[in-house]
């Protein structure tokens, strides 16, 4: 039976059938700095939401090279490299970029924008999106387990 939500690469595939928690497209440097992006697309479902096969198995490296005893690893592919997910080690949530990490990016569009600094000299989005210099007001990151 098809999930809703699927991705990975051909040795781990990830998915989710439940909605995520937040969906933006973020401007922070270290994001630009992972994925080489202007701008990436992100989306986090609660940790227990994704599931990844052979997770154990994945490369793990520090997500933000700038504080590599921070919380986030992005992990990959053991045998082809490719970008699985970024896992939380406080197992508060599991976030993907649906364009590197195999998933439909239709199926779930950013809903607003995200760590826009206005100093970057950047301009400001104008696609009819709420920007904002942080997470969405309203998003609580979930406790961890």
């Amino acid at each position: 039976m098809p999930h809703k939500y699927a991705g990975g690469c051909a040795h781990h595939g990830s998915y989710s059938d439940s909605e995520p928690i937040d969906n933006h497209t973020c401007h922070c440097s270290v994001c630009k700095r992972v994925t080489g992006q202007p701008t990436t697309h992100v989306v986090l479902f609660k940790h227990g939401d994704l599931t990844v096969g052979g997770a154990g198995n994945l490369k793990r490296q520090a997500f933000n090279d700038q504080n590599p005893n921070g919380p986030l690893e992005l992990c990959v592919c053991e045998i082809c490299g490719a970008p699985v997910m970024v896992d939380d080690k406080q197992r508060r949530i599991r976030v993907v970029v649906p364009n590197l990490m195999g998933y439909d990016r239709q199926k779930l569009p950013a809903t607003y924008h995200a760590f826009y600094d206005p100093a970057t000299g950047v301009p400001k989005p104008d696609d009819g999106r709420p920007v904002y210099a942080g997470f969405h007001p309203d998003f609580v990151m979930p406790k961890g387990a």
